[in-house]
């Protein structure tokens, strides 16, 4: 018989979910929250004095608020004022919200800047390109995670240990000598392609213990982290193409009149002007947050069926190509990087999602998408141990299986909770919980890939 501290601690974790929901839609400030949860609290504590559980209680309450979608609209409109100071960043008086996100917005800058000056460095101090390529990661996202440390304020202990654990790839990736591919035509070795490509990750995944102000064990500030990487996906994108549009007509304005652009383009626009567009897509990201309408559910929804529709061509593509001796290994490299892209898809639909929402269409085809993926990824997977088998391996091999392992078990198990919440036998907080869960196992494969590799296939 459950007991009467056990059914306070359900009705809690549910509340907590509750509100953290609420606090998504940041329209509603926090007082605004507080004065919606007390109003909930008097409803659960209504229904329970005539008869109904906890749970019963809850559940009726939260019905009886509204959809809260329609409340923080119905916010937006009541308090219109303080969402249009929030978007023009109009200081008010007192070093209210206006006066710091000025000075949030002057911190951001001068990060920025730094990240520009330390790119100029490196290209001026560095010949070779693939050393410039490897290094960039290791001058550029030290600055997104200062920032981010910063904007948390991450406690400097935590600081002082991400700023070591990065400071070991950085080490491999200089003192490692890797050496170049045999041929007319030298080319960087494998294992120097793979630390150029995973060593970013790494970074990625430890500036997001830095985002989390050091509560990396926090399930929601993990999935804050992954809600917030998909945003500045989308950020970074509509930048990217607005500025090619502009600098595009500067160029062919400037050329009729004999000016050319490209020198002043590659000297100082795209070192500063790269990770500049990196901090200032992080930081409308963070600032979009007292927007009220989200773009993430309504992209998800765009692009989930899309990808299904991608995957199956690829599973077909695939078992149509011949013997899985025969299959191409630029092909496989292909599908990998769909794989990851449909993983990064999956956790950026699972962050959009509203937990206490019913099940529906759209949990079906995600449901579906992880099914198909998991099928791409189990016969890729067939074609690189046969290949594996016939040719023995090889670094890129190694790091393909390895990174084709890892995704099975993230797909196999999401696949398996996914089931059991659109058969109604789990939560959605179940679902959501493995991801973030899961995403230490890549900063770890991306750790070995990096450190263990080369000295393991002797830097070739």
């Amino acid at each position: 018989m459950t007991t009467e501290p056990a059914r306070g601690n359900v009705l809690e974790e549910q509340i907590d979910q509750w509100r953290g929901f609420v606090r998504r839609r940041q329209a509603i400030s926090a007082p605004d929250i507080e004065e919606m949860e007390d109003h909930l609290r008097e409803q659960i504590a209504d229904l329970e004095s005539n008869g109904l559980d906890s749970e019963e209680a809850f559940l009726v309450a939260v019905k009886r608020m509204g959809n809260l979608d329609a409340v923080s609209r119905e916010f937006a409109r009541e308090h219109s004022h303080r969402l249009w100071k929030q978007l023009v960043l109009v200081p008010e008086a007192d070093g209210g919200p206006g006066a710091w996100r000025w000075r949030e917005l002057g911190v951001m800058l001068a990060f920025a800047i730094g990240a520009g000056v330390a790119v100029k460095v490196l290209v001026s101090a560095v010949d070779d390109e693939m050393a410039l390529f490897r290094n960039l990661p290791f001058v550029v996202l030290p600055f997104l995670a200062g920032w981010f440390a910063w904007k948390s304020r991450a406690p400097w202990r935590v600081c002082a240990v991400t700023a070591a654990l990065a400071a070991v790839p950085a080490l491999a990736v200089n003192l490692y000598p890797f050496t170049q591919t045999p041929g007319p035509y030298p080319a960087p070795g494998m294992t120097e392609v793979l630390a150029f490509t995973h060593a970013p990750v790494l970074l990625w995944l430890l500036a997001g213990v830095l985002h989390t102000g050091g509560r990396w064990r926090s399930h929601e500030q993990r999935m804050d982290y992954v809600r917030f990487a998909g945003e500045l996906a989308m950020y970074l994108a509509l930048l990217a193409l607005g500025s090619m549009v502009l600098l595009g007509l500067t160029a062919a304005v400037l050329s009729l009149a004999g000016v050319d652009l490209e020198p002043f383009m590659e000297d100082w626009l795209l070192p500063f002007g790269v990770p500049g567009a990196l901090l200032v897509a992080a930081w409308l990201v963070e600032a979009k947050k007292s927007v009220v309408e989200n773009i993430a559910p309504v992209l998800t929804r765009v692009f989930t069926p899309l990808a299904l529709l991608m995957l199956v061509a690829d599973l077909v593509v695939l078992l149509v190509n011949g013997p899985l001796t025969t299959v191409d290994r630029e092909l496989l490299i292909i599908m990998d990087a769909v794989l990851v892209l449909v993983l990064f898809l999956l956790l950026y639909s699972i962050s959009a999602r509203d937990p206490l929402a019913p099940t529906g269409i759209f949990d079906w085809l995600q449901l579906a998408l992880v099914g198909a993926a998991l099928a791409v990824n189990a016969v890729a997977l067939t074609a690189m141990l046969t290949r594996i088998a016939e040719f023995g391996f090889t670094a890129n091999k190694t790091a393909a299986l390895g990174l084709n392992l890892v995704l099975l078990v993230h797909l196999a198990w999401s696949a398996w909770l996914l089931l059991g919440f659109v058969r109604g036998r789990r939560p959605f907080t179940a679902v959501e919980r493995w991801q973030t869960a899961y995403l230490p196992v890549y900063a770890v494969w991306a750790a070995v890939v990096v450190l263990v590799l080369p000295p393991l296939f002797a830097f070739a």
